[in-house]
């Protein structure tokens, strides 16, 4: 009737229209905004609680400027008495953090005394705290005389550092402010890390102490702090204790079972479920949540379940939820879906794009490429994604195009865009721009130090990286990787000594390292290879979790060592724990076989590896068959193998068979090998020397003199044989290299003289033993050696 009655005549001349608006926003809802705008208009003098109803009415409606322009109108119209606090409050919030508009009001509010009003400073702070003017903010609250607990909690939620926030609270409690809901889930949200984490559960105390432990907010509150220190057994007990949960409180439990790396994939899935059969209404939140810990599990089948479900409820092209489904299948190795999936986004972000740029790597360039066409910029986590897809397919221009990308757009100066640059320029073998990046980082992080050392190793400058360990010692705390860098530095490099590897060790002992995976293979290697089998034993010992490469790296060293029934018998104890030997196992046991002529076993060890553990043989696995029946003499069945090879003999296998045929005096055998070495890598010179040798053993010195001749008509050289020595000086970085006939050591001629007499000492020896067994007629090969051992 009312209705009618307006639709026929102006509003004034129906119903007073201070009354009429008094009605309320049923009669409003029926109007559109521009209605209310000419209702309010020809209201002849407003009075404060309609200014204030419909400021609030826009602000409602998300229309903060119209709100404000309602404010702005009272001034031109000169009918500031109808401003009060409530209106002025109002006027700030519609600020909404702009600090020119809102440093006006606050003029405004100075002016005309509003300011000692709690009501309208607490608007105050809260409008410079969401303008970034924090210290404006606490500075009102300072000379603020009667505050309230809205003042204490706007302050405190207005703190960017923990530490600041935890110290406001405890001050807060100190100074006897009864502690409200908005308090305790404010102060909750700031216990995170070493400084809150002791200060969360004092707050979780102080909330059952008020009665607030079952209540929603404080509740959720909880469970996502504990959710943050991965108690999710502590979290689940707040969640299992509430009498009421919200959707917070469901997508607050799922989201810290999904964030537990797969290790409550299973009490995620159980949550997601629990909330379908309950009836509560799943938002993007809740899907992404389910999603990412089918990945985390690597349940392709239910992942598929929830996608179905997502697609019925409508979020089937929603940015966040379609990003995380992409990564899941990703996981799953399924990476069609994943472009199935981001062909469907309406709005693809830039984590969309990432997304894409990390699973399908092959294309990484041109998605880069497609993406910043549809006029999204990258960010940090883009360019990682894609500096790591160039890295590993070796793409040396795409490489300088993004390096350049990086410089102009500033991205450099991020510590991990950066990083990932030095490792690139490593793999390119330009160290020298890794340094240079390296040394311009405003901050060098433990993890920028590791890429340098690494990119050292890798390009074979092991003094470098380790003098690049020792320097980085003095600037951080080295991790796992670090020590792990630095020790297969040691053992790849022939000239550094033993001892700073054990200093190292030491070093790592004390950082309580030792029984990381990735140290101890590296000791186990380092001392392996450097010929400290009893340390390397030590350490096997000593490792906790024996991984595959631990097992592998002691069975390796005992085989270089020539400790066939060591090596047998730790793989036999492998395979009795459980183990499965790797391809490189195979390899040290069968190198056992071949050094201690057990032909039949490593052909046993062979047909294992193939048959029983379906491995690949590759060409080192015949290399080392075919030394093995060359060693014992079984040329023929050695050059028969050698033909059977898939793909043909490669030079480690030729070069084994050319080796036995001089130890055996195959002279036929020899030149069809060597011709066939000579053609492969005609620029080495161990086929022209080998095959120079047997010559000679057999008196044919014109085959000598025609082989030398050869090698001088291709320029070939032989290579001087380089050794290594441990002086023993501990200052020493290096050990001493010197090479036949060398003698740029200062103490040249006493080594020299040293060494002739202990050649001498050594000769003296041979024909004293000689002479002794003529003299006992010792003359059966078997008695010799036992004669003589």
């Amino acid at each position: 009737m009312v209705y009618s009655q307006v639709l026929l005549k102006p509003f004034h001349q129906v119903v007073p229209l201070q009354r009429l608006f008094n009605f309320g926003p049923k009669l409003l809802s029926f109007h559109t905004l521009n209605h209310e705008h000419q209702l309010f208009d020809h209201i002849p003098q407003p009075n404060a609680a309609s200014i204030t109803r419909f400021m609030l009415n826009h602000l409602h409606k998300n229309h903060p400027f119209r709100a404000l322009a309602i404010f702005r109108n009272q001034f031109q119209l000169c009918s500031l008495d109808n401003v009060d606090e409530v209106t002025v409050a109002l006027s700030l919030k519609a600020c909404q953090g702009e600090l020119k508009l809102g440093s006006q009001i606050h003029g405004f509010v100075v002016c005309s005394g509003f300011v000692s009003c709690v009501l309208v400073s607490n608007s105050l702070m809260k409008m410079y705290c969401l303008s970034g003017n924090f210290e404006k903010a606490l500075r009102i609250f300072e000379n603020l005389i009667h505050r309230d607990i809205v003042s204490w909690n706007t302050i405190l939620s207005g703190f960017e550092k923990v530490v600041d926030a935890l110290s406001f609270a405890c001050s807060m409690h100190l100074n006897g402010v009864v502690f409200d809901p908005i308090t305790f889930t404010t102060a909750l949200s700031f216990c995170w890390g070493d400084h809150g984490f002791f200060f969360g559960w004092q707050l979780h105390s102080l909330v059952l102490k008020y009665g607030y432990g079952c209540e929603v907010f404080e509740g959720n509150a909880l469970i996502t702090m504990y959710s943050r220190w991965g108690r999710l057994d502590e979290a689940r007990r707040v969640f299992d204790e509430m009498a009421i949960r919200d959707l917070v409180s469901w997508n607050a439990m799922l989201s810290g079972y999904a964030q537990g790396h797969g290790h409550y994939g299973l009490e995620a899935v159980s949550i997601f479920v629990n909330m379908v059969r309950q009836g509560m209404l799943l938002d993007h939140v809740s899907l992404t949540g389910a999603v990412s810990s089918c990945g985390h599990i690597e349940n392709l089948e239910l992942g598929r379940q929830i996608h179905g479900l997502i697609m019925k409820v409508g979020y089937g092209t929603h940015a966040s939820v379609c990003n995380v489904l992409m990564s899941t299948y990703s996981k799953c190795e399924v990476p069609k879906d994943a472009k199935a999936v981001f062909q469907l986004i309406s709005n693809r972000n830039v984590v969309s794009w990432t997304t894409m740029i990390s699973i399908y790597e092959e294309d990484a360039m041109s998605l880069f490429n497609e993406m910043r066409s549809d006029g999204l910029y990258p960010n940090e986590v883009t360019f990682i994604g894609l500096i790591h897809a160039i890295t590993i397919r070796n793409l040396l221009t795409e490489g300088q195009t993004v390096h350049g990308l990086c410089i102009k757009s500033c991205f450099l100066s991020e510590k991990s865009v950066a990083n990932s640059i030095i490792t690139m320029c490593a793999k390119f073998e330009f160290m020298l721009e890794s340094k240079k990046i390296f040394e311009e980082l405003n901050y060098k992080e433990t993890i920028s130090w590791n890429a340098l050392i690494s990119g050292y190793a890798q390009n074979g400058l092991y003094k470098e990286a380790f003098l690049t360990f020792l320097s980085a010692t003095k600037e951080i705390k080295p991790n796992q990787y670090t020590f792990g860098c630095v020790l297969n530095a040691i053992v790849a490099s022939e000239d550094i000594s033993l001892k700073h590897g054990q200093c190292s060790h030491s070093d790592l002992l004390k950082r309580g390292l030792s029984s990381d995976p990735i140290v101890s293979g590296a000791l186990l290697d380092m001392y392996g290879k450097r010929g400290n089998i009893s340390e390397s034993r030590r350490v096997f010992n000593d490792t906790p979790e024996r991984p595959v490469f631990a097992w592998t790296a002691m069975i390796s060293a005992y085989a270089r060592h020539g400790d066939y029934e060591s090596v047998m018998s730790l793989f036999k104890e492998m395979e009795r724990e459980g183990n499965s030997p790797d391809s490189i196992t195979f390899l040290s046991v069968l190198a056992a076989c071949r050094r201690k002529g057990m032909v039949d076993v490593g052909h046993k060890v062979f047909d294992s590896m193939v048959k029983e553990h379906s491995i690949e043989p590759i060409p080192e696995h015949y290399s080392v068959l075919v030394d093995m029946l060359g060693r014992a003499g079984r040329l023929e069945e050695a050059e028969e193998l050698m033909h059977q090879i898939p793909g043909g003999p490669r030079l480690s296998v030729l070069q084994s068979l050319l080796g036995s045929c001089r130890l055996h005096g195959n002279v036929e055998m020899a030149e069809r090998v060597v011709d066939v070495l000579i053609q492969m890598d005609p620029a080495s010179s161990g086929p022209y020397v080998l095959m120079a040798n047997l010559y000679a053993e057999k008196g044919k010195w014109e085959k000598v003199a025609e082989v030398r001749k050869g090698m001088r008509g291709k320029g070939v050289k032989k290579e001087v044989g380089f050794s290594w020595v441990d002086a023993g000086n501990v200052d020493s970085l290096y050990l001493h290299g010197f090479s036949s006939g060398d003698k740029s050591h200062p103490e040249a001629e006493d080594i020299c003289s040293m060494a002739e007499f202990v050649g001498l000492q050594m000769k003296f020896l041979k024909d004293s033993v000689e002479g002794r067994r003529v003299v006992l007629g010792v003359t059966n090969p078997d008695t010799i050696e036992e004669f003589e051992s």
